[in-house]
């Protein structure tokens, strides 16, 4: 089972936020103020914050402009994961990824069941990984953004958490880079 290992030092990462939303503004921006509040609590920084409108473009070249940015991490969005028209931020999280983390939806829905049951079949909830940068897309509920955080982003961005975390494997995301 997972654990910290409190023998290791903690190391913090930098995270940028960004919200997906045609109505919300920073005033009324309730999950992503939850993800800025579970984010320091943690011991992490606030790299950056942006709230954009439901546009695959705009938001695909946030992302990329948050991949190419040195000071940045890893990403997490909120808002639009869900199945309408609007809802286009799983589609301009893939055209970012070079490589997409499966399983970080499944564990999400596994965890959302626990919360909401068969709804939890409405989100599509997603990660991956481009330019050595981890990016992370949660619903726009301030509930699912603690779900998310709470119950596997808080543990896979901990250097401590063992048997295995995010935040370990950040000098091998590009490996393949390198010169041989």
């Amino acid at each position: 089972m997972s654990r910290i290992d409190e023998s290791l030092e903690f190391i913090p990462v930098r995270i940028a936020v960004l919200t997906v939303s045609d109505t919300r503004s920073f005033e009324d921006d309730r999950s992503g103020d939850t993800l800025v509040k579970m984010i320091e609590e943690a011991g992490h920084s606030v790299a950056d914050r942006k709230i954009v409108t439901d546009d695959r473009d705009l938001i695909r070249d946030t992302l990329q402009a948050w991949i190419d940015d040195a000071d940045v991490d890893v990403v997490i969005s909120t808002g639009g994961t869900g199945l309408t028209g609007r809802d286009v931020t799983v589609e301009a999280h893939r055209d970012v990824y070079e490589k997409e983390i499966d399983a970080f939806g499944t564990v999400f829905t596994i965890v959302s069941m626990q919360k909401i049951g068969t709804s939890a079949v409405q989100s599509r909830a997603t990660g991956g990984v481009a330019g050595g940068t981890y990016l992370f897309a949660l619903p726009g509920s301030t509930g699912a953004c603690k779900d998310a955080w709470n119950e596997i982003l808080k543990f896979q961005l901990d250097y401590r958490h063992k048997p295995c975390n995010f935040v370990q494997i950040f000098p091998r995301l590009e490996e393949h880079k390198r010169r041989k």
